[in-house]
């Protein structure tokens, strides 16, 4: 009998620990923040500035009329469901493949949370250059694209060496 491997089904700790956080930082946002008002933090760079997304990144089909909600929580779980089963298939040492796909899955759900209790994803952290300012976002925000960027970095460099040929 063959000896079972243990997966990295244990990295699921840190989707729970980018939910967690990204739930407290939202509830922060709720009970101290006004809505659309921008709170500098570092003047000319960076505010807190709670405002709503009804869409998915950068407001995409923020007004399609509410459909969009359902779309985007069977999106994330169905996701969120494809990467814990890569979880389940990768070794538990593998942090290259197993954090970024963790940090997904916590972002993913933590912005679902947003869309099933109050209807849209609650944005807080605004950056700018003078007068150019970057879409707001989130917690959650970070933690996806932190790991896609690590599962297409980690992906394209983790191929096995070549050997040379005869």
């Amino acid at each position: 009998m063959a000896a079972v491997k243990p997966n990295a089904l244990p990295w699921l700790g840190a989707s729970a620990l980018v939910l967690v956080l990204d739930q407290l930082t939202k509830a922060w946002v709720l009970a101290s923040l006004p809505e659309y008002t921008a709170v500098p933090v570092i003047d000319g760079f960076w505010n807190w500035y709670r405002t709503y997304n009804t869409g998915a990144a950068f407001s995409f089909l923020a007004d399609a009329g509410g459909w969009q909600k359902w779309f985007f929580t069977v999106l994330a779980f169905g996701i969120s469901g494809l990467m814990a089963w890569m979880l389940r298939g990768t070794r538990r040492n593998d942090w290259k493949q197993a954090l970024p796909l963790a940090l997904v899955i916590g972002g993913a759900i933590g912005n679902v949370i947003d869309r099933l209790v109050h209807g849209h994803v609650i944005d807080f952290i605004q950056w700018h250059i003078g007068e150019h300012y970057w879409p707001a976002f989130n917690i959650a925000d970070c933690a996806v694209v932190g790991g896609a960027i690590g599962i297409a970095l980690f992906g394209l460099f983790s191929g096995k060496p070549k050997t040379k040929a005869g």
